[in-house]
């Protein structure tokens, strides 16, 4: 199948190199062009040259304003009847906004963020919360399931970005929770790894935790989920609460403490560093004795 990626950097560039390497003809096009280079796919110099003869266009950008950009440059070389897959987040407003621009064109939007982060998308794990026209659902799951584990999919419409939302509000308030459990046992002085060792196998239990938790007793944040994307996300979660008329007061409270982080230097470390909002030492290393964080 011919499939344009628009997008190649920390997403991106994993899904790219699994459909290439399933033997779909692959174009994939990045701003920064040395990013799409090396994924097994012809490099495109622009949106429009990579999607161009596509029979499926998929988009992997940062957010709203960046696929808009994008596809203002790529829709006009698409053919009626293309299928268009979004799968960043976006947030409702924005993906209601570009399937009206798809629609205009006689493009099948489909509307599926994907589930997972860096190291499932390595993997060829991830899941889209899939969303559109019947009509695109066996050709865009013929691709899909290239580089994920499953896929869910919801119906017509943009049910994909409102799903999104709902999972990434459960995400960031138990990984705030669990990285603030982690810093209030040090302040009892409680070894912090006695927490993650009680809650282990029980009911309770939650394999984020222990993953971003041993981000924390090794005060080491590799980004497999920016905390600036997650303020982003948290941004477009309390966005579409308000639209709904729906209070969600933790995850306010989550943001304000990802805000502290982020003025803490901690913005392009993985999410776990909310963790630094807990802090009594203004963002310094809060073990009992310890020194700066660095």
């Amino acid at each position: 199948m011919k499939i344009a990626v628009l997008g190649t950097g920390i997403m991106g560039a994993p899904v790219a190199r699994h459909l290439a390497a399933a033997g779909h003809e692959v174009r994939a096009w990045n701003r920064t062009r040395e990013k799409a280079e090396g994924l097994g796919a012809q490099v495109a110099a622009s949106p429009a040259e990579a999607a161009a003869g596509a029979e499926v266009v998929l988009t992997v950008l940062t957010d709203g304003p960046a696929v808009d950009e994008t596809m203002q440059q790529a829709l006009p070389a698409m053919e009626a009847g293309t299928i268009w897959a979004q799968l960043s987040t976006v947030g409702v407003v924005w993906a209601d906004r570009l399937a009206g621009k798809a629609a205009e064109r006689g493009v099948l939007f489909v509307d599926a963020p994907v589930m997972g982060s860096q190291p499932a998308a390595e993997q060829g794990a991830l899941l889209p919360l899939a969303s559109g026209p019947e009509e695109a659902r066996e050709r865009v799951t013929e691709v899909f399931e290239t580089f994920s584990r499953s896929v869910l999919w919801l119906g017509e419409g943009r049910l994909g970005s409102r799903l999104k939302l709902v999972a990434n509000h459960w995400i960031f308030v138990a990984v705030d929770n669990a990285a603030e459990c982690l810093a209030f046992a040090e302040a009892l002085g409680v070894q912090p790894q006695h927490f993650l060792e009680t809650i282990a196998g029980a009911p309770f239990d939650m394999q984020y935790a222990h993953w971003k938790g041993e981000m924390i007793l090794k005060r080491e944040f590799p980004a497999a989920f920016a905390l600036t994307l997650a303020r982003k996300d948290a941004g477009l979660i309390l966005e579409a609460a308000g639209e709904a008329e729906f209070e969600l007061p933790l995850l306010a409270t989550t943001a304000e403490r990802f805000d502290r982080a982020i003025e803490l230097g901690h913005g392009d470390e993985d999410l776990a560093a909310v963790y630094y909002a807990s802090s009594r030492l203004d963002g310094t290393d809060a073990r009992p004795g310890a020194g700066s964080a660095g």
